[in-house]
């Protein structure tokens, strides 16, 4: 057979033949017969023999990506579906989401709930899980993509390890209260203990005077009418729908920033975990079901919290705004003294605890893995002892903890709850979702993405992330900032020189930001034009910089002197103007 090649220069006529990235590959001819003299043939594509072993169980990579590592692979795609629903799903669906669902006018509260879901949480979340898979990296070392942003890796991990601080010890308290709970008689059923104040009163006194004059065997059916009068009134006050409500613009916040702590974006988790991917996981479904199942768990459990509510405002004689309360003090307090009045109250209580301590484990595990993988991919001293550095991880978040289990502990976990992962963490997803859309660009992302799965994100994702969930979480941060007021627990005002504290908490993650901005900035070489193009390119392009190309810069064009965005990185959405590059001098 005569093989005939032509010249590159002779294989199109219309327009230059331009380089293309495609993989080479043996072409196997096989002769199947000879016909009068024409013969017929089948082809087939010879499978290269990888050299590299990462490269069988997980092909694809990002660019300048190199096999030198193989990253560990999720066993199994169930694995990291209920590690990323174990850490979204957390205390503060049950404690918090119905709390502010029923103060901020019930079913009317889902209205701004389910918007900002849409508009911002999916895409933020949706966008971590792409950065993550793509980049195969934790949230520090993710931003070779565009190496000025790595000071908000920072950031997000030196949050995760405060909130690591408080949230163990709420964990603490719940295998406290499961244990507790395995006693014969529940340790809260009476007055005889140390830590009771002199309001304590005795629910088997108040029980035996309620039921006296009562036939023995009318006792539980009166129970069971108070018990279940009290839920339903408790339920029709969770749903309750006061569309007046939408008019505070308050409504709108609350709404806004649960849905973002609700999702857990920008705690550098969700990077974290997707980083062990395969590199052609659908992150895109994974997505939507995990922070569709995320919602769902927040409003189901409003009902089991409300019914309780209510039984125990029947149980008191007094209205259900007056029990209602979110926090600890919801789990630990009220929930307990209703359980102690159902029959069979150590099995309720032995289950309610498991619950309260899987809600918990799960989330501080993920909050650890940010920290560790993050940490561990950025420093490799810390990657070859990764079990020695987690174990100093995990011992330093306790030591930190005792601080929250002394007499005054209360105060500092209410601080840290408060500041820590505060306005610090909303600042720091907002950097994050800047620093993918408009300098790394939404065409890049979205052809990163596209790279991974087989297609590109639709033009309402690409609206999002460039537009609306920026503009979100700006609003989100100023409103933060405008309507914070001093913290109060119990009726104890908190001085001001432990809002200073909190404050400075806050800050100190904050201030990674601007800090590694202006040690990069100097750390680079070249001219002033020549540093800011390595601090915005990414990494493997730096090459570009050398030979004066800079794709993210937006330059005077020559033909009439309009502006064009160069290398379409910064246009956004699909729209690819005409290539150009600028020529640094």
């Amino acid at each position: 057979m005569n093989i005939q090649v032509v010249p590159e220069h002779k294989l199109c006529s219309v327009a230059p033949l331009y380089p293309c990235n495609v993989e080479k590959r043996e072409v196997e001819l096989v002769l199947v017969k000879d016909q009068n003299g024409v013969q017929y043939t089948s082809s087939s594509i010879v499978s290269p023999t990888p050299t590299n072993p990462s490269q069988v169980s997980d092909p694809g990579g990002p660019p300048g990506s190199s096999g030198e590592d193989e990253r560990e692979t999720w066993g199994k795609k169930m694995d990291f579906l209920l590690s990323v629903i174990g850490f979204a799903v957390d205390l503060a669906n049950v404690w918090r989401f119905p709390f502010l669902c029923y103060k901020n006018g019930g079913g009317a509260f889902l209205i701004p709930y389910i918007l900002f879901l849409l508009i911002a949480g999916m895409p933020l979340f949706y966008m971590e899980l792409a950065l993550g898979q793509y980049n195969r990296q934790g949230a520090a070392t993710v931003w070779k993509i565009c190496p000025v942003f790595k000071g908000v890796g920072y950031t997000v991990i030196l949050i995760a390890f405060y909130v690591g601080f408080y949230y163990n010890v709420i964990i603490a308290w719940s295998i406290h209260y499961l244990f507790s709970s395995m006693a014969y008689e529940l340790p809260w059923l009476n007055c005889g203990n140390k830590w009771n104040s002199v309001n304590c009163s005795d629910p088997k006194e108040k029980n035996i005077t309620q039921h006296r004059g009562l036939h023995p065997l009318l006792q539980p059916v009166e129970r069971c009418e108070v018990l279940w009068k009290g839920a339903m009134d408790g339920i029709r006050a969770y749903l309750h729908i006061d569309l007046n409500m939408l008019k505070k613009p308050k409504v709108w916040i609350e709404a806004a920033t649960q849905i973002f702590y609700s999702l857990g974006a920008g705690f550098g988790v969700l990077i974290a975990f997707a980083s062990y991917n395969k590199f052609n996981n659908n992150c895109y479904r994974d997505a939507l079901l995990t922070s569709t199942i995320n919602c769902v768990t927040s409003f189901v459990s409003g009902f089991a919290i409300f019914s309780v509510l209510g039984y125990m405002a029947q149980k008191h004689g007094v209205k259900i705004e007056d029990v209602a309360t979110d926090g600890p003090g919801l789990v630990f307090i009220i929930y307990p003294e209703a359980i102690s009045t159902l029959p069979g109250s150590r099995f309720w209580a032995i289950m309610f605890f498991i619950m309260l301590l899987t809600l918990g484990i799960d989330s501080s595990m993920g909050g650890m893995e940010a920290v560790i993988t993050g940490l561990s991919d950025d420093f490799k001293i810390l990657k070859k002892h990764r079990k020695l550095f987690t174990f100093a991880t995990a011992f330093g978040t306790f030591l930190f903890a005792l601080l929250c289990i002394t007499n005054g502990g209360i105060y500092v976990l209410t601080l840290l709850d408060n500041y820590a992962a505060g306005t610090s963490i909303l600042f720091g997803v907002l950097i994050e979702a800047i620093g993918v859309s408009w300098f790394y660009g939404v065409d890049r992302f979205s052809e990163d993405i596209e790279r991974m799965m087989g297609f590109k994100p639709g033009l309402y994702w690409r609206l999002c992330w460039k537009f609306v969930s920026p503009t979100f979480l700006l609003v989100v941060v100023i409103a933060s900032i405008v309507t914070h007021t001093g913290l109060e627990l119990d009726g104890y005002v908190f001085p001001y020189w432990s809002e200073v504290l909190g404050w400075g908490v806050a800050m100190s993650s904050m201030m990674f930001v601007p800090i590694y901005a202006v040690y990069k900035f100097l750390s680079m070489p070249g001219t002033f034009k020549e540093r800011i193009a390595y601090c915005i390119t990414p990494e493997h392009e730096h090459h570009l910089v050398k030979e004066g190309k800079v794709r993210q810069f937006t330059a005077e064009a020559s033909d009439g002197g309009r502006r064009r965005c160069v290398g379409g990185e910064a246009a956004g959405l699909g729209l690819k103007p005409p290539p150009s590059t600028l020529r640094l001098p």
